[in-house]
């Protein structure tokens, strides 16, 4: 392995995810309002009607709320493939190649024990939580995960339909979807906010890349995934647990 830069082991709150009859979230969590503020999202400058290289699916039209003209919390998880001194890869339990860009203020949890940037070894199971623009992310935050809990048998079993160019996205829904969700609708959202929908979002359908998370205007969530050809669109409540996807 490359010898790496060991940054200062920072603490993290370990937030533990209950699995339980294919409902998924973390139990008690709770946002603060300055750690999650939503921030109004930018129109995209032009309309986009071409499919995106990544996901399959449709870009964003210019004037939404929650179009991007930029990078937004997000993240991914998934298996190192290799390291470098400046960061690594991850290979998505759906197959999706992650770009993974350390910083120095990115912090390290292993399990639920504060770590550094040396615990990130080849075959290692990572959450990464960050940044993301296409198929790269800044980590902010970055989870050693136990091996065998979130690869492709989990992706399979919850539907996750991997991305393959050129094939149509698929078509269905599952769980519940807020009655007055419009696709284009609500404020992007940051920080801690951010962090916990995506990590309930993943625990619940892993494979894919979070982009952006949306907060719709009955306060819950949209998780937007791509890197998969299903779900684009992932559905998570006030007490951050998923409901639906489609």
């Amino acid at each position: 392995m490359f010898s790496r830069r060991l940054t200062k082991p920072i603490a993290i709150g370990a937030a533990a995810i209950a699995i339980g009859g294919g409902t998924y979230g973390i139990v008690g969590a709770t946002a603060s309002p300055s750690s999650g503020a939503a921030t109004t999202a930018t129109s995209l400058s032009t309309a986009a009607t071409s499919l995106s290289a990544t996901s399959g699916e449709p870009a964003p039209r210019s004037g939404g709320s929650n179009a991007r003209s930029g990078p937004a919390a997000g993240g991914s998880s998934g298996t190192v493939d290799s390291v470098s001194t400046s960061g690594f890869t991850i290979s998505t339990p759906a197959g999706q190649k992650v770009t993974i860009d350390e910083a120095s203020s990115t912090t390290y949890q292993n399990g639920t024990s504060s770590s550094s940037a040396s615990a990130i070894t080849k075959g290692e199971s990572v959450l990464v939580l960050g940044t993301t623009s296409g198929t790269t992310i800044t980590a902010s935050q970055i989870v050693v995960q136990p091996t065998g809990g979130g690869g492709s048998a989990a992706s399979s079993a919850a539907g996750v339909v991997p991305f393959q160019r050129g094939a149509q996205s698929t078509s269905k829904q599952a769980g519940q979807i807020p009655a007055s969700y419009s696709q284009g609708s609500g404020t992007i959202v940051s920080g801690t906010t951010a962090n916990k929908a995506t990590e309930v979002a993943l625990a619940a359908y892993p494979g894919g890349i979070v982009d952006r998370v949306v907060k719709l205007s009955n306060g819950e969530y949209e998780v937007h995934n791509i890197g998969v050809n299903w779900p684009h669109h992932i559905f998570v409540n006030q007490e951050f647990k998923v409901v639906g996807a489609n």
